[in-house]
């Protein structure tokens, strides 16, 4: 799947959005799923520029509810991000049980489990970024319920192969599989995935009754394990001339080029070595990233930390985006766009979606 890095393609893109088919055959191999996720996760366009999109249509909500609901999903997740910090990298609700290791297994990193759908999918992965959300799923099941990994490791290894990689949707939806951040543990068998990928593979680990799930032991082809070690090198990067003037940092998370668009800025990239270094990914995600920077005009380039950029730049002149990821940023401090203003601490996904649901539905009926 080819993901375009221009705004009139990305734009293009959304206007190609059917959310009909989306709610039907969205699990599916080749449903129609919006390939929009890359460009939100790096804050090209944001869940509030679909649904605005979606108040155009010629829809009733009932039509667009599962997208809606979807992106509510992403928006929810950045919420317990906010909330919870750094507990988000642990195990948020409860322990995962039946741990057996804190590794991932090797034959997924290699892409040689004998399930030939994970194992093609894993190539793709490395190929293009892209995992549809479905094949997630199955991997986590895979490393976490039938491995008995920690769902770490394996979190951290899928989300430096994401050309949407977020870590907040990423590591939540980890937890969520591996019973951390749910009331149980996520399984599919064979037979899941034959039917919405399209196989007819027999005779896998994979080819057990759901019955015998909880009790399974761990197959020989996934008991060798590895641990993540992945470096993102900035070093081929140059850091542009910057100066002492009103100036838009955008970074990893924030690359939308119409911020602040019909206004004088001075427009840097900020790219912090220290948050490569914690949250490294491939050179296939890096370079996309570094492709949609392209749509900033006049975008100057900063490798170096953010005290570095602050020390040529006083806090008055310094304005950013509102993320986990840079609450060390000093300036002034600006709101990311979603679906609701709706902060706070929710206990599970269904009570932040009754709490904004009738406030969206409202807004797309009076439109």
């Amino acid at each position: 799947m080819e993901f375009p890095t221009s705004i009139s393609e990305i734009q293009q893109r959304i206007q190609e959005i059917d959310p009909i088919q989306y709610g039907i055959t969205r699990n599916f191999k080749n449903g129609a799923v919006t390939k929009l996720s890359p460009y939100i996760s790096r804050g090209v366009i944001s869940t509030r520029d679909i649904f605005d999109h979606l108040k155009t249509l010629d829809l009733e909500w009932f039509q667009v509810e599962r997208l809606v609901q979807e992106l509510a999903w992403r928006d929810f997740f950045q919420s317990v991000w906010k909330e919870k910090g750094t507990q988000i990298f642990s195990d948020l609700k409860q322990p995962q049980e039946n741990v057996e290791n804190h590794g991932f297994p090797a034959s997924i990193l290699k892409g040689e489990t004998g399930i030939q759908i994970l194992d093609e999918a894993v190539k793709t992965l490395y190929e293009t970024g892209y995992l549809h959300n479905h094949l997630r799923m199955y991997l986590a099941s895979v490393c976490c319920n039938i491995a008995h990994c920690h769902w770490s490791e394996p979190a951290k290894w899928l989300y430096s192969n994401l050309l949407d990689g977020d870590l907040a949707s990423n590591h939540f939806s980890w937890q969520w599989v591996a019973g951390s951040f749910s009331n149980k543990k996520y399984f599919a068998n064979q037979d899941n995935l034959n039917k919405y990928f399209g196989g007819t593979q027999k005779n896998t680990f994979l080819d057990v009754d759901y019955s015998e799930f909880e009790t399974i032991k761990t197959p020989e082809i996934l008991k060798e394990t590895e641990k993540f070690n992945l470096k993102t090198s900035l070093n081929f990067l140059k850091s542009d001339v910057v100066t002492n003037e009103k100036t838009l940092i955008f970074n990893y998370y924030n690359l939308n080029p119409s911020w602040k668009s019909a206004e004088n800025y001075q427009h840097v990239l900020l790219l912090e070595p220290s948050f490569f270094e914690k949250f490294p990914v491939s050179k296939i995600v890096l370079n996309f990233a570094l492709e949609l920077s392209k749509n900033i005009p006049d975008l100057k380039v900063f490798v170096g930390e953010f005290a570095d950029l602050h020390a040529i730049i006083s806090s008055e002149n310094l304005h950013y985006k509102d993320h986990p990821t840079n609450l060390h940023y000093l300036g002034t401090k600006q709101n990311r766009k979603s679906l609701s203003t709706l902060e706070g601490d929710f206990p599970s996904f269904f009570s932040y979606w009754k709490k904004i649901k009738k406030e969206l539905q409202k807004e797309f009926e009076t439109r």
